[in-house]
C-alpha cells in the first residue's frame, strides 16, 4: 500500500507565512533564471578565448560578475527569507502542540513519558522546521534549477541529453525507494531516542533511590540496553544511506560516460563543435549539483516525516475531560458539594467508587478515612473533574460541574497535595503561580497566613530567591507552606488537603498544621486523612471501605460505634 505523505498536514501553519514565503519565491526564481545565462556566459567567453579576442573576454567577465553578484545577493533574499518562515511554522507547531498538551486529561499524563513528550516538543519540532527551511532553501530552487538546464541542454543538444538522462528513471525509483525505508528507520530511531530520553529523566529524578537501594549497576545495565537499541535504529539508517550514495553515484557515472560517448561520435562527425561540447558539461556540472542536493533533501523529507507523524500522533489526542459547548462559568460558590449515586472505576469490572451518595455543607470540614484502594484520592479528584464519573453527577452549589467551565470550576477549588511540586523560579511567583501579574503585597500576606513568611525573609534575596528544580533547596517543611499560600492566594472556597502533614518532622508539622488551621476557616474542607491525630476536630468523618461510604461521624461517635473507625484508631496508637 502506498503510503501517503504526512507534511500535508503542515499546510494549515505554513499559509500565514505565504507573504514571507512569496518574497523568498521571487529571489529563488531569479537565482534560479542566473544559471542559464552562466552555462551560456562559458560557451561565449570560450569561444572569445579561443578566437585571442581578449577585450571581448574581459567585457564578458564584468557581466558575469554582474549575474554573480545578482545571484548572490538573490541568495542572501531567498536563505533569510526561508528561513524566517520555517522558523515561523516550528514556533506555530510547539506552541499549538505544547497548548493542546495542556488540554490532555490527567488520565494521559499517568501513563505518557515526560521524555517522549520533551522530545517531541524540542527535536520532532526542530527538524520539521528543519525540513521547511530545506523545502524552500535548496529543494524547490534545484528543482527549479534542474527544470531550467534540463530545457537549456535540450535546446543545445537533444541527443546528448538523451544520453544524460538515460539512467533517470532507474535513478528515481531507487532515490523514492530509499527514501521510503529511510523514513520507517527514522520513525523507529526516534521512537527509541524517546526511549532513552524519557530513561534518563526517570533515573536522575530518582537518582536518591537508585543510590539508596545501591541500584547503580541495575541503572547502568538499563541504560545500556536501551542506548544500544537507540544505537542499533541509528547505525541502521546510516548504513542504508551508505548504501545509496555509491549506487546513485554509479548511475551519474553510467550517465557521464554516456555523455562522452555521444558528444565523442557527434563531434567526430561534425555534428557538434568543441565550445558547443564545453557549454553542455559545463550545464551536466551545473545539474549533478542539484540532483545531489535533490536526494539529499528527499532523504531528509522521508525522515521527517515520521517526526510530523509523532508531532501529529499528539495532536489528534482527545482529551477525555471535556467542556460543555455552552459550558457557562461557575459563579462565586458558597462550597456546597453534593455526589448523586456516584460510580467511578479507573479499568471496566474494577470499580473504585460505587454509588456513592454524598452532602457537604459550605464550611464543613469533612476528613475521609479507609485503607489504601478504598476511594479517598479518586472521591476528591472527582470535585474538579480530574476525571468524570461513569454513573451518577456531582453537583456545586447545586450546579452541575459538568455544566460549567473547567476554568471557573478548578479556580474555586484549593489542593494542597501531600508532596507539594514547585517550579523553576522565584518563590514569589511559585506561591503566584497561574498569575503572570501579581501585587508582592498580596503574596506576603499569603505567606504570613501560611507561616512561611518568616523563613522565606531569612533568604539574602527574600521573596525573589530562586528556587531550583523541583524546589530541592528547601525543606519539606518549606515547600509543604509555599504550597499553602498557593492554596491561600487563590482563595477558593473548596479546598482539598491530601494529609498535608504526614511527611513531615514535629516542628514542621506543627507549623504546617498552624497554618492549615488558618486556610480552613470558613471553607469547605475534604481532608484525606492517612494519620488519624489529624482529624479529630473536623465536623463529620467518612469512612470509605471498597468505594462506598460506611460509617460516618465525628472522631467520638465513630469510636463510640466501635466499627472500622475504631478499630484504625486502636491499631495506629496501640
Amino acid at each position: 500500500m502506498k503510503h501517503r505523505s504526512s507534511y500535508w498536514q503542515i499546510l494549515p501553519y505554513v499559509r500565514p507565512q505565504w507573504k514571507t514565503i512569496a518574497q523568498a519565491t521571487a529571489c529563488t526564481l531569479v537565482l534560479t533564471a542566473t544559471w542559464p545565462v552562466l552555462a551560456w556566459l562559458a560557451k561565449q567567453m570560450s569561444e572569445l578565448v579561443a578566437a585571442g579576442r581578449v577585450s571581448a573576454v574581459a567585457e564578458l567577465a564584468g557581466f558575469a560578475a554582474l549575474v554573480w553578484a545578482s545571484q548572490k545577493l538573490a541568495q542572501y533574499g531567498q536563505d533569510t527569507l526561508m528561513a524566517k518562515a520555517a522558523l515561523s511554522i516550528a514556533l506555530q507547531l510547539r506552541q499549538r502542540t505544547y497548548a493542546h498538551i495542556q488540554q490532555l486529561s490527567l488520565s494521559y499524563f499517568e501513563t505518557a513519558q515526560t521524555g517522549d513528550l520533551a522530545y517531541r516538543l524540542t527535536e520532532d519540532v526542530d527538524r520539521i522546521g528543519e525540513v521547511i527551511n530545506k523545502v524552500f532553501h535548496q529543494f524547490v530552487p534545484n528543482v527549479l534549477r534542474l527544470v531550467i538546464m534540463l530545457i537549456y541542454m535540450v535546446i543545445l543538444n537533444w541527443q546528448l541529453t538523451l544520453a544524460t538522462l538515460i539512467v533517470a528513471p532507474l535513478m528515481a525509483f531507487l532515490i523514492a525507494w530509499f527514501g521510503e525505508q529511510l523514513r520507517k528507520l527514522s520513525y523507529k530511531s526516534q521512537s527509541r531516542v524517546s526511549d532513552l530520553s524519557a530513561l534518563l529523566i526517570e533515573m536522575f529524578s530518582g537518582i536518591r533511590l537508585v543510590q539508596a537501594f545501591a541500584a547503580e549497576e541495575y541503572s547502568i545495565d538499563r541504560f545500556n540496553h536501551a542506548a544500544k537499541r537507540n544505537w542499533q535504529a541509528k547505525y541502521g539508517t546510516e548504513r542504508l544511506r551508505a548504501i545509496q550514495y555509491p549506487v546513485v553515484g554509479f548511475l551519474e557515472a553510467l550517465s557521464m560516460l554516456s555523455l562522452l560517448l555521444v558528444g565523442g561520435y557527434q563531434i567526430s562527425q561534425g555534428n557538434l563543435t568543441g565550445s558547443g561540447f564545453i557549454s553542455y558539461i559545463v550545464a551536466v556540472v551545473i545539474l549533478f549539483e542539484p540532483i545531489a542536493t535533490v536526494t539529499n533533501n528527499y532523504n531528509e523529507f522521508k525522515q521527517g516525516e515520521a517526526s510530523v507523524d509523532r508531532i501529529f500522533e499528539l495532536i489528534r489526542l482527545k482529551p477525555s475531560i471535556v467542556e460543555q459547548p455552552n459550558a457557562l462559568p461557575l459563579p462565586a460558590v458558597n462550597g456546597k458539594v453534593e455526589f448523586d449515586r456516584v460510580s467511578f472505576a479507573y479499568q471496566a469490572g474494577r470499580p473504585v467508587l460505587q454509588e456513592l451518595s454524598l452532602r457537604v455543607l459550605p464550611g464543613e470540614m469533612v476528613a475521609l478515612v479507609g485503607s489504601s484502594g478504598a476511594g479517598k484520592t479518586t472521591l476528591v479528584n472527582l470535585i474538579p473533574r480530574f476525571y468524570d464519573p461513569q454513573a451518577g453527577e456531582i453537583w456545586v452549589d447545586g450546579v452541575n460541574i459538568r455544566d460549567v467551565s473547567l476554568k471557573s470550576l478548578r479556580r474555586q477549588i484549593g489542593i494542597v497535595p501531600q508532596e507539594t511540586t514547585l517550579f523553576t523560579g522565584t518563590i514569589a511567583q511559585n506561591i503566584a503561580f497561574g498569575q503572570p501579574k501579581f501585587e508582592l503585597d498580596v503574596v506576603k500576606e499569603a505567606a504570613k497566613i501560611a507561616n512561611a513568611h518568616q523563613f522565606i525573609s531569612q533568604f539574602p534575596d527574600g521573596y525573589n530567591t530562586w528556587v531550583g528544580e523541583r524546589g530541592v533547596n528547601l525543606s519539606g517543611g518549606q515547600r509543604q507552606r509555599l504550597a499553602i499560600a498557593r492554596a491561600v492566594l487563590l482563595d477558593p472556597r473548596i479546598l482539598i488537603l491530601d494529609e498535608a502533614t504526614s511527611a513531615l518532622d514535629s516542628e514542621s508539622e506543627a507549623l504546617v498544621q498552624e497554618a492549615l488551621e488558618r486556610i480552613m476557616e470558613s471553607r469547605t474542607v475534604f481532608i484525606i486523612a492517612h494519620r488519624l491525630a489529624t482529624v479529630r476536630r473536623v465536623d463529620r468523618i467518612l469512612v470509605l471501605e471498597k468505594g462506598r461510604v460506611v460509617e460516618s461521624g465525628t472522631h467520638q461517635e465513630l469510636l463510640a460505634e466501635g466499627g472500622r473507625y475504631a478499630g484504625f484508631y486502636a491499631q495506629q496508637f496501640s
